[in-house]
C-alpha cells in the first residue's frame, strides 16, 4: 500500500514544495533523521520538501522555529539538489529525482503514522541538438520572480547555492485522479496560497486547487514565492494549526 502525504503551497512542473507531517507514536524510531536529537517528546515530525533549484538548505528559518517549539524536522535534499552529488545530466525521471524521499519515508518505523499535509533558462549537458539537461530561473530574474519579498541576505545565500534541476525528471510527474486510485491512501492535503507569487500568481494557485481541491487552504498576504524566506513566522503557525487539526485515530 502507498501513502502519499502532502502540505503544498505551489506546485507545477518546475516547482514543487511540500510538507509531509508524521504523527510521532511514544516511541520513536532511533533511524529516523532529526536535527534536534532523539526525544520522545516531540509532537510531531515535519519532512520539509524544496522546490526546484535549491535543497533542504531552503528551511532553515522554519526549522528553527519548528523544533524551538519542540517538534522533529527533516529537511532533505532531492537528487541533484543542496549537497546531493548526483550531476543532474544523470537524473532522468521525477522517480529517479524524487528517491531520497521515498527512500527515507520507506525506512520510517511501521508504527509512525503519516497524516496530511518564462523566467527560465536551459542547460544543455550533453549536445545542442538534444534535449535539455537542466533548468534554472533565470539569474537575472531571481529576485523579481522567486525572492521578491524576502530579505536580500537569503536572497544572496539562494544565489549562491542555487543548482540546475533535472530538466528530463520533471515532465514525468504523473498526478493520480480520485477516481482511479487502487490500493492508494490519499490523505489530507492543505494548500498554503502566497499571494505576493510572481512566479506562480495568485489565480494560477485557485486553478490549482479547483482541480485538486484541498481539505483547507490557507493563505500568506505577504509572501512571495518562497514564503521559508519571506515569511517564515507566518508560515510556521499554519504549519502547526494544520497538524493540529488532523485528528489521529
Amino acid at each position: 500500500m502507498t501513502t502519499k502525504v502532502e502540505i503544498r503551497n505551489h506546485a507545477t512542473k518546475n516547482e514543487i514544495y511540500c510538507i509531509h507531517i508524521i504523527h510521532h507514536p511514544r516511541d520513536m524510531d532511533d533511524n529516523c533523521e532529526s536535527g534536534s536529537g532523539s526525544s520522545n517528546k516531540h509532537l510531531h515530525h515535519f519532512v520539509l520538501v524544496h522546490g526546484a533549484g535549491h535543497g533542504g538548505w531552503c528551511w532553515y528559518k522554519v526549522r528553527r522555529l519548528l523544533e524551538a517549539s519542540g517538534h522533529n524536522v527533516t529537511c532533505l535534499d532531492l537528487k541533484c539538489s543542496g549537497i546531493d552529488p548526483t550531476d543532474f545530466n544523470t537524473v532522468f525521471s521525477f522517480d529517479d529525482y524524487n528517491q531520497p524521499l521515498t527512500t527515507f519515508m520507506s525506512s520510517l518505523s511501521p508504527n509512525h503514522k503519516a497524516r496530511g499535509l518564462d523566467a527560465f533558462e536551459f542547460i544543455y549537458g550533453l549536445r545542442l541538438n538534444q534535449p535539455p539537461t537542466g533548468v534554472m530561473v533565470k539569474p537575472e530574474l531571481r529576485r523579481q520572480v522567486l525572492y521578491n519579498a524576502s530579505p536580500v541576505e537569503d536572497f544572496i545565500l539562494a544565489s549562491m547555492l542555487l543548482r540546475p534541476s533535472p530538466a528530463r525528471a520533471l515532465p514525468s510527474v504523473n498526478v493520480v485522479r480520485n477516481d482511479s486510485l487502487e490500493n492508494i491512501v490519499v490523505l489530507r492535503v492543505f494548500i498554503i496560497k502566497t499571494m505576493k507569487d510572481k512566479l506562480f500568481k495568485p489565480e494560477r494557485q485557485e486553478n490549482m486547487i479547483k482541480q485538486w481541491p484541498p481539505s483547507k487552504v490557507f493563505a500568506i498576504d505577504e509572501s512571495d514565492h518562497s514564503p521559508f524566506f519571506s515569511t517564515p513566522d507566518m508560515l510556521f503557525p499554519l504549519l502547526l494549526e494544520a497538524a493540529i487539526s488532523i485528528k489521529m485515530p
